[in-house]
Parts: C-alpha cells; sequence; structure tokens
C-alpha cells in the first residue's frame, strides 16, 4: 500500500505541475567549418507573437492562456541566443574543472570546482580577484558542488578524497557528512535540500546515504551495482529523489518508504552507463544524459517510457568531465555540450564542438551556441538562476556567455 501510495504522489505530482505549466587545421578544414558556422548562425527561430508586451496583455484580459505566454517569453529567449557571446573567460586550475554551481542569489557568482580538489567562488561582475581554495591535488577531485541554502557563505562538496563535506570560502571544514579512510572509495554525486534539511551523496560502488544537515546518518543502502554518478531531489517535493549510475539504471525513490535496494518506485533501464538525472525546475520532468549518444526526458505522468528520445553525441572519454545535459530555469529548455564522434548516425564531416539546445517537449534542435576561439571539448553547461547568463566547463576553462548588449555593460 505505501508502494502505491508513493506511485500515486508521482502521478498527482505530475499532473499537477504539469497544469502549471578545436581548432581547424588545414585551409579545406577551415572552408568547412566556417560554413558549418554560418549554418549555425543562420538558425533562426520563427516567433510565435508579435510582441511580448502584447502577449501580456492578451494573458491579462483572459485572451491568452499561461502556457501561450510561457511559449512567446521561451521563443523571445531563443531569438536572444543569436547574439550570445563568450564575455568572460578564466583558467584558474592546474588540472580539469570537474563541477560547478552558481550563487542562488547573486546572478554573477559561481564556484567551480577541479580534479585537483581545488574550488574558484568567482564574481565574474567585479573586477576583485576571484577567491581560490587549494585542493590536495591528485586524488581530490571535486565530483559535487553545491552552494548551502542556508547559509550561502559555504558549500557543499563531494570528492574522491572520500569524503561529503561543508565547507565555507575561508578554506575551513565546518562537518564532515560521511567520510572513508581508504583510496578505495569515493563519492561521486551530491545534492542537498533546504526545505527538509537533508544531504544525499553516492559513492564509486553504489551506495546512497542520506543525512540531515546537523550530519545524522538516516540510512547508508546499496542502491546500485556500481558508481552513482548522479543523485538528485525533486525541487519541488523534495521525498522523492533520483539516483543514476553506471550500472544503466536511474531509480526514483521515494524518501519516506525506502527500506532497501528494492524499495525504489521505479527503475529506468538506459543502453549504456548514465551519467546525470536532474529534475526539472517545476520537478515534473526528469532528463538523464548517457555515456555515449542519448538523452532522455521522462515525465512524472508516466514514467514507464520516456517522452523523448534525443539522440545526441557526448561519448565518454576517460580524461574528460563527463557531459551532463541541464535544465533551462525558466523554460522547457535543455542544455548540452557535443562531442562530435564519426559513428554517429546523423554526424558530419569537422562537425563542430558547440553547445545545442533542445526543446524539451519536442526534443527538437533549437539553437546551437558556437565560438571558434574556444572549440574544446564543453563538458559542463549551466544557467544561472535567472536564466540570462551561461556558465561552461571546457577542459581547463572556464566560459562565461551572454547576450553581447549584456556583456559588454558587465
Amino acid at each position: 500500500m505505501a508502494h502505491q501510495m508513493g506511485m500515486d504522489d508521482m502521478r498527482s505530482l505530475g499532473s499537477s505541475l504539469l497544469v502549471k505549466q578545436t581548432k581547424t587545421e588545414g585551409s579545406s578544414r577551415r572552408l568547412d567549418s566556417g560554413c558549418l558556422w554560418a549554418e549555425l548562425a543562420s538558425l533562426q527561430v520563427p516567433p510565435l507573437c508579435s510582441s511580448i508586451v502584447r502577449a501580456l496583455h492578451q494573458q491579462k484580459l483572459g485572451k491568452a492562456s499561461w502556457s501561450s505566454l510561457q511559449q512567446g517569453l521561451q521563443q523571445s529567449f531563443l531569438r536572444s541566443l543569436a547574439s550570445y557571446r563568450i564575455f568572460q573567460k578564466a583558467a584558474p586550475f592546474d588540472r580539469r574543472a570537474t563541477s560547478l554551481a552558481w550563487h542562488p542569489a547573486h546572478p554573477s557568482t559561481l564556484a567551480v570546482g577541479s580534479k585537483g580538489g581545488d574550488i574558484m567562488l568567482w564574481n565574474f561582475g567585479v573586477k576583485d580577484k576571484p577567491t581560490f581554495l587549494k585542493g590536495i591535488g591528485a586524488g581530490g577531485s571535486i565530483t559535487g558542488l553545491k552552494f548551502n541554502p542556508l547559509n550561502t557563505d559555504q558549500f557543499f562538496t563531494s570528492s574522491m578524497e572520500g569524503t561529503t563535506r561543508l565547507q565555507d570560502f575561508k578554506g575551513n571544514t565546518l562537518r564532515v557528512f560521511s567520510s572513508y579512510d581508504t583510496c578505495n572509495f569515493w563519492f561521486c554525486s551530491l545534492d542537498v535540500s533546504a526545505k527538509s534539511r537533508m544531504v544525499v551523496t553516492g559513492d564509486n560502488v553504489g551506495h546512497v546515504i542520506l543525512l540531515n544537515m546537523d550530519g545524522k546518518e538516516l540510512w547508508n543502502l546499496r542502491m546500485h551495482k556500481k558508481k552513482v554518478t548522479h543523485v538528485a531531489l525533486n525541487p519541488c517535493c523534495d521525498w522523492f529523489l533520483a539516483t543514476a549510475s553506471v550500472d544503466q539504471t536511474v531509480k526514483i525513490w521515494d524518501l519516506r518508504q525506502v527500506r532497501g535496494k528494492s524499495s525504489f518506485l521505479y527503475s529506468l533501464p538506459h543502453r549504456h552507463p548514465v551519467n546525470a538525472a536532474c529534475f526539472s525546475p517545476d520537478g515534473a520532468q526528469l532528463l538523464t544524459t548517457d555515456q555515449k549518444s542519448e538523452i532522455r526526458v521522462y515525465s512524472a505522468s508516466q514514467w514507464d517510457c520516456p517522452l523523448n528520445l534525443i539522440p545526441h553525441p557526448h561519448r565518454h572519454f576517460q580524461h574528460l568531465t563527463p557531459i551532463k545535459a541541464t535544465w533551462h530555469p525558466r523554460y522547457n529548455l535543455i542544455v548540452v555540450g557535443r562531442y562530435p564522434d564519426p559513428n554517429f548516425k546523423s554526424c558530419t564531416p569537422y562537425e563542430l564542438r558547440t553547445i545545442d539546445v533542445f526543446d524539451g517537449s519536442s526534443g527538437k534542435m533549437m539553437h546551437q551556441l558556437y565560438d571558434p576561439e574556444s572549440s574544446g571539448i564543453i563538458s559542463l553547461n549551466e544557467f544561472n538562476p535567472i536564466g540570462d547568463t551561461l556558465a561552461s566547463v571546457m577542459g581547463y576553462h572556464i566560459l562565461i556567455w551572454s547576450q553581447e548588449e549584456a556583456g559588454m555593460q558587465k
């Protein structure tokens, strides 16, 4: 009965929320890439309404629905992407960047972690020197990074050093939530809920640990057969947890009724190991990224099969930060870096390493961002909470994208 109640909660959640709702080489290579870049620049999104102001007025008069207004705003945003450019760059680490997190209240501040355990707090809106915390080097990779929602001068990390902990930007460790004393085990993922004051972390052998923010362990269970690459609490109903693993599954759990490894609500099989599973901002959809060529969108109204299967090249490589697709914070849009694969069905000669933007409802490609001066593989992409600035991780580099006019003003 409890299991059925959990599934009923998910269905009602879905129904209620859905209502609201590299540098090129050789002259021929340069020519081909230039043609492809020209094609990207010509990709246009047809306007849905002639004026956003008009759409707002019609909605106020009751002549337009909230969903049509949202679609109009989304189309306007998509058109604005044509003017997005990189206006800030940083390369602060001696090893590649592995994680990033936007400050929840300051739209020009983010934290970035590296494979060496270094962490940088960067307010790119001011000229002050960023705050830099030195890591341990080899073996210290930051695998998860979250600002403390109760005190944004602090942050949570999970790392290959074998700890999940709370720190501040003065370099102090405030609390160790989980720790391993051996190099054979480490933590690979992290999420935090302010509402329920919970911390969840996953390790490299399939365990998921749930704790409260006082550090008390609520349970520690082996929920997957292999490494837990991603854990995510639902932003609207934070008793729902998604876990992703290299065992080729994503599982949905109700934290109120977890009793053991078989007490999941749903198990979503994938064809390949999975890098990430992210709930949409409204909590009604789940976005998964495998380690090869597929992005999936699941709906809370029906977990049995994905709403969309999006073919997309982003294969796994040992010395590359795993590519993870993310949601735009305000629109039903998906953002993900492209790693061209000659074996991918639709691959074209000299395909560019773009940032791809997909419509979350249709799975259709809507736009591609590209800068010929920053042509490496872009592993991580996240928009700030306002949704007007994009941070990207490309190897050692951190890239900040914004509209050309806005970028010049900052």
